[in-house]
Parts: structure tokens; sequence; C-alpha cells
């Protein structure tokens, strides 16, 4: 993606470069769609082009999609970020994470087959966390394993951290789809089952440990496959009015 968007920014010659109507697969009803290798996937392949296009269009906002008839089953591997409830797909919470990401991104160095990892925070100012966005994803039928990871965050200009937090995307969190079929897949849904899948959609951010020496900051995490997690670091910083 990142190659063909190169070329394409050359053939622009100077015009704007946009990518639109672009998805994860073309089949109308594949069910990786409803699932985190779906967004571990979208956040590979954005942040591969997010330096080269002005900007980009994931193809479709919504389930509810006249080209091809939608079901009323909640979960069918429809093209959207959301369900036909409006309920956010695991790929609806990766852009989420991606927009809290931020604008300024720190470079990085390393590679694995599976695992990407970018460093990056808002642009407004100092204060702003910092916040690492990782993924563990390889294509269907491709080897991938659970992958211990540790980032070694320097050039903190001697700040130290206040509290580390993480947000996942994997099978255990913001899954709204095991949900339903933990529920029994019904094809619809009473006020508290829709609740209930809703509720399993929202990222539940947890604390995580880091440690701290000679000015570089240590994050140990292990993501599981197809997988994606949002670290943020806040800071601690000194108000000259409390002296």
């Amino acid at each position: 993606m990142r190659s063909r968007a190169l070329q394409a920014r050359e053939q622009a010659v100077g015009r704007p470069l946009y990518y639109t109507e672009w998805n994860i697969t073309s089949n109308p009803r594949d069910p990786l769609r409803d699932q985190s290798f779906a967004a571990a996937l979208a956040v590979r392949i954005a942040m591969s082009v997010d330096d080269v296009v002005d900007a980009y269009s994931f193809w479709t906002f919504s389930d509810i999609f006249e080209e091809n008839y939608f079901p009323s089953v909640p979960f069918h591997g429809g093209f959207g970020l959301m369900n036909i409830h409006g309920i956010a797909k695991p790929i609806y919470r990766a852009f989420q994470f991606m927009l809290q990401f931020g604008d300024v991104r720190y470079p990085t160095e390393g590679n694995h087959e599976t695992v990407a990892v970018w460093v990056g925070r808002k642009i407004d100012g100092a204060h702003a966390p910092t916040n690492i966005l990782l993924i563990n994803q390889a294509m269907p039928r491709h080897a991938i394993n659970d992958e211990p990871i540790q980032v070694c965050l320097s050039g903190t200009d001697g700040r130290h951290s206040r509290k580390v937090l993480i947000a996942r995307i994997d099978e255990d969190h913001c899954n709204p789809a095991r949900a339903w079929r933990d529920l029994g897949q019904p094809e619809y849904l009473s006020t508290a089952e829709l609740e209930k899948i809703r509720s399993a959609s929202e990222p539940a951010p947890t604390i995580l440990a880091c440690s701290e020496e000679g000015g570089v900051i240590v994050i140990d995490v292990t993501l599981p496959p197809q997988s994606l997690a949002l670290v943020s670091i806040e800071w601690e910083h000194h108000d000259p009015s409390e002296s």
C-alpha cells in the first residue's frame, strides 16, 4: 500500500491525493470485518500511508448499505465500521485509537514480521500525553503468535510518567460480535441485549506498569494475535504558580 501510495503521489504532480472507498476485502460478507483482525489491518494500512496521502476514507461507515441487501442479523461481516444498530465494531475503535494517537510522530527503531509500533502525540503542547500504537497482525493463513513487546522510550527531557494507560482491541476487548455470540446469536435484539453488546464494544483502559531508568521509560506489553493496543503516557509537570 505504501509503495502504491508513493507512486500515486509522484503521479499526482502536486495535486491532492485521496484514498477513498478502501476496505480490508471486497467480499460483502466477510466475518473478519467484525473481528479485531480488521482493526489491526486497517491500522497497518492507514498508518503506512498517513504521511503520503491528504485524506483517506474507509468504505463504509455502516452495515446499512444499499448495494447489497443487509440482513437483520446484527453481525454478518458487512462493509461498515458500525453494525446495523450503530454499534461500533473493532475497526471503528481502531480509527478512534488513531485519532487519539495524534499528529506528531516520533522516529522508531525495530523490525518484526507481525508487530508494528508507532510513537506520537497530539500537537497541542509539551504536556500532551505520549501515545504508543501497537499492532500484532498477519494475513489469514500466515503464522502469528502471542508477542511480548518491550518499548524503550528515550528523549523524554527529564520528564517522569504520572500514569500509563493501555486500551486494547482483541478477542477479549472491544468485541461486540463475541458478546452477541455469547447471547446465542439472536437475530433480533431486545433492549437489554442491545445494551450488553454495545457495552462490550467500549474501550476500557487500564493502568499499565512501567519502569524508568537513566531517562529511558521501559514499557512491556504482550499482544495476542490479530490485535492492537494504544498506550498513553501522562506526564508529571511542575506548575510555577504552585511554588
